[in-house]
């Protein structure tokens, strides 16, 4: 469990999610590296709220560094899920051809 306060002032806490899907990672021949973050010392997890919004949690192994949390739109939630080769909720499937090409 992990809570965090958004810029807008809302409290999110990861149990509460609807669902998550964790960042997928590449061998670049010496560590692997987060597709989303580009980094060996960073962890993303993308979140859907009970209300439907999405954030992305963004988890720092960089000493000094606390981890974050950010509201994304539904475009880059999906944006998120296809380049982390994730299956897109029906409910944003409408937004596939808008995001990609």
């Amino acid at each position: 469990m992990s809570r965090y306060r958004m810029e807008d002032n809302t409290v999110v806490d990861t149990d509460n999610a609807k669902q998550s899907w964790d960042e997928a990672q590449d061998w670049n021949g010496n560590n692997m590296i987060g597709v989303s973050s580009n980094s060996q010392w960073l962890d993303q997890t993308l979140y859907e709220s009970r209300k439907g919004r999405f954030y992305v949690v963004t988890e720092s192994r960089i000493q000094g560094r606390s981890d974050s949390c950010e509201w994304i739109s539904e475009e880059e939630a999906v944006r998120w899920l296809i380049l982390n080769e994730k299956k897109v909720p029906e409910r944003l499937q409408h937004l596939v051809e808008q995001v990609t090409e």
